[in-house]
């Protein structure tokens, strides 16, 4: 037998049949070779799995919080369809080819790839500086390499992951994802209860509006002119003129029995008398007089209150003013009922989103699996070394006159030369580097 180095200054022992000897077999050769050289297959293990190690724990570990939402219902479909065509026009193929499958839960699959969903999660959680790159093109490729979509194809079930180096980042990003996607519906739905509530809404105002013009005025004509209802007041004013009537005719008909017996300075006929010009001052207040009717104003006949002259001709414009409030009154409460309804049917048909499992808090993490990577090391260091052992017995084996080993031992003194002649030149270009003449 003889030895050969080979690397790392272990020697492999290389095994030479003597001649006239039969060749054992190419197994139990190798094994026999592997077996004088376990001392370098264990060292390039070792090697392997510092290696290993070393990037397993240089790699930062990696979060994974996943959400779970159900798909929204059939009757959506044409909302969603719309929605997503207002966003971006790379959705338009995608909502037809949803629509045609009748698979709504792909709409929301778009909508949540969108660049305006993606671009609000990237403003909101700064994923720029995160991320550490300035345009915002690769913060949104990022965004897309750790988002992973997945739709159950049985259940409809949507799944989103987000995976980052923070664990509360991820779980946050998971849910801004359903945030922005709810909001969104919220924002750009066009359905035909949005538009009447709308409508609703405008007419609303502005109704409310002549409703206080309206009541404005009917108060300022009724608090000018002293009228609270004309039907009421003008009842009672007739009562009032009839007993006013009667009382005067009965003291008018006792002041002339009085004067009949007595003078007209008896102290009797002066109250009776006194008492009658009353009564007829009080009954042409409650009459008016024709110049007080045309007037217009109350002050006009000295009354805190219309005549009866004055009723009908305030009774117009009152009962006119009253008219419109009570219009507006209907109309306002008519559409009031029809808003709220409106408000309802509107809330229904904006698609919402129905949460399954919220993203929580990741306590492990995802990767890097670090016991994997060390045992991957570990198995490639020690195929580099098997292997490396075979071919040196492999070329130990062959002749000299061997074309093979010819054109390796031509490579191999190139390769040192080569080698050499960089030795030669790192002086010099160390040298040249630091300012001065090489040695």
């Amino acid at each position: 037998m003889e030895t050969e180095t080979v690397g790392l200054g272990t020697e492999v022992v290389v095994s030479q049949p003597p001649l006239g000897e039969r060749e054992e077999p190419i197994l139990t050769t190798a094994i026999s070779c592997l077996w004088h050289s376990r001392r370098y297959v264990a060292a390039a293990c070792l090697v392997g799995f510092i290696v290993a190690a070393g990037v397993a724990f240089t790699i930062l570990p990696r979060y994974e919080s996943t959400t779970r939402l159900m798909p929204p219902d059939r009757t959506e479909t044409m909302g969603l369809a719309l929605l997503a065509s207002k966003m971006d026009d790379n959705l338009s193929s995608l909502v037809s080819n949803a629509l045609g499958m009748k698979n709504s839960g792909a709409l929301f699959i778009g909508i949540l790839q969108s660049r305006t969903v993606e671009d609000r999660l990237i403003a909101r959680f700064d994923l720029r500086a995160v991320y550490g790159v300035r345009m915002w093109k690769d913060a949104r490729q990022l965004l897309e390499e750790n988002t992973d979509i997945n739709e159950d194809r049985k259940s409809g079930i949507i799944a989103l992951t987000v995976t980052d180096t923070s664990p509360t980042r991820a779980a946050e990003i998971a849910r801004g994802y359903l945030e922005e996607l709810d909001r969104l519906n919220a924002e750009l739905t066009t359905s035909v209860a949005h538009r009447e509530r709308v409508f609703i809404e405008e007419r609303l105002k502005a109704v409310k509006q002549d409703l206080d013009s309206a009541s404005r005025e009917l108060s300022q004509f009724s608090s000018r002119n002293t009228t609270v209802d004309i039907q009421e007041q003008g009842k009672a004013m007739v009562e009032a003129t009839a007993k006013l009537q009667g009382e005067l005719i009965a003291a008018q008909a006792q002041l002339s029995s009085l004067r009949q017996i007595y003078t007209d300075n008896n102290v009797r006929v002066r109250a009776l008398a006194a008492r009658a010009a009353e009564l007829q001052r009080q009954l042409s207040n409650l009459r008016g007089t024709d110049a007080a009717a045309s007037q217009g104003e109350v002050a006009s006949s000295g009354a805190p209150y219309p005549s009866i002259k004055r009723l009908p001709l305030l009774g117009v414009t009152y009962y006119d003013l009253y008219r419109r409030v009570k219009i507006q009154e209907a109309v306002f409460e008519t559409l009031t009922k029809q808003y709220e309804v409106a408000k309802i049917q509107e809330a229904k048909e904006i698609p919402s989103v129905r949460v399954l499992d919220v993203a929580n808090i990741p306590e492990k993490k995802s990767r890097p699996h670090r016991l994997l990577m060390m045992a991957l090391g570990v198995l490639l260091g020690g195929l580099f070394a098997t292997a490396h052992v075979l071919v040196a017995e492999k070329w130990r084996s062959i002749g000299a006159d061997h074309p093979a080993r010819i054109l390796g031992m031509e490579v191999q003194e190139d390769m040192a030369q080569h080698l050499r002649r960089l030795r030669e030149q790192i002086p010099h270009f160390l040298a040249q580097r630091n300012g001065s003449k090489p040695e």
